[in-house]
């Protein structure tokens, strides 16, 4: 029985394995007025130092940026988050950006 277990261990870990990790990180930009979700890829969160804090940084310094926003659509009968359109973010005092975390899977953006 406790073979069986194992075994099962393993063979979930390597399809797990297998899986391709999302290349889209998610993260919540919030103002004093709303919230909206955003999307950057691997290349582009490096670009921004790689964490909210970073993607904060670079908006502070560079007055604006132009991000993917993303938001929840049903694409072949599944709930997924994907990109629904490019947005300014505009540097403000109040701005906070927080990691962003959900249960369905993130579509890439071009």
């Amino acid at each position: 029985m406790l073979t069986k277990i194992v075994a099962g261990a393993v063979l979930a870990g390597s399809v797990l394995a297998a899986l391709p990790a999302s290349a889209e990180t998610l993260f919540k930009i919030v103002t004093v007025k709303d919230d909206i979700i955003v999307g950057l890829n691997d290349a582009e969160l490096k670009e921004f130092g790689g964490d909210a804090g970073g993607i904060a940084k670079a908006i502070a310094a560079k007055g604006s940026v132009t991000l993917w926003q993303y938001s929840v659509a049903q694409k072949d009968g599944e709930r997924v988050v994907a990109p629904r359109l490019k947005t300014g973010v505009l540097a403000n005092s109040s701005l906070r950006v927080e990691p962003y975390t959900q249960p369905f899977k993130v579509l890439p953006h071009e």
